[in-house]
């Protein structure tokens, strides 16, 4: 079966969260967590740089869902399965269904950091779409400097192929950057 055919499962689930796609009214949730964690998530994220209004943010949502629907593009959320608060946010992103290859892409509500949630999501992820999908190869990208970004393909397993210089701009358009590029392939 074409895998952009197959049905995309209404929850993924670990031992601590869950992960579904993105929905209308989303946005409250996700808008707070962007404002809680915006010092966080400005220094490597554009879409943190300057402040929107939770119209704007439910505004996003929509259009992710839509692409989600054209499965054009992955936009997940996490929750916590005990009492569902949102966690943050990942996604399976510059998909290539001829290949099949993901890119994977997340972040935490700062308020919910360092306690291992995002690595348990990407990890539950990976396995999805190399498993569900038959992916061939799922990439993680990042800033070299982002530290705990960068942890999480490193403890996955996942390959360092190398890293691109000079290859971005910065998210507050001042910098010059590099980019990391991780790789894990089916076993």
């Amino acid at each position: 079966m074409n895998p952009i055919l197959k049905e995309f499962p209404e929850r993924i689930e670990t031992e601590r969260l869950y992960i579904r796609a993105c929905q209308p009214g989303d946005g409250k949730d996700v808008f707070e967590a962007v404002n809680c964690s915006r010092e966080e998530l400005k220094q490597w994220l554009p879409f943190a740089q300057n402040a929107q209004t939770e119209e704007e943010t439910e505004a996003g949502v929509r259009d992710s869902y839509a692409r989600f629907i054209k499965r054009e593009d992955f936009r997940l959320h996490i929750y916590r399965k005990e009492d569902d608060v949102f966690i943050g946010s990942t996604g399976l992103h510059r998909i290539n269904w001829n290949v099949p290859k993901f890119e994977i892409g997340y972040w935490v509500d700062s308020r919910h950091g360092k306690k291992g949630y995002i690595i348990e999501a990407v990890e539950a992820l990976t396995d999805f779409a190399l498993d569900y999908y038959g992916a061939n190869r799922v990439e993680i990208r990042c800033d070299p400097d982002n530290i705990s970004s960068r942890r999480i393909p490193e403890r996955l397993g996942f390959t360092l192929e190398g890293i691109l210089w000079n290859d971005s701009i910065s998210p507050d358009g001042k910098y010059v950057r590099h980019t990391c590029v991780f790789a894990k392939y089916p076993e």
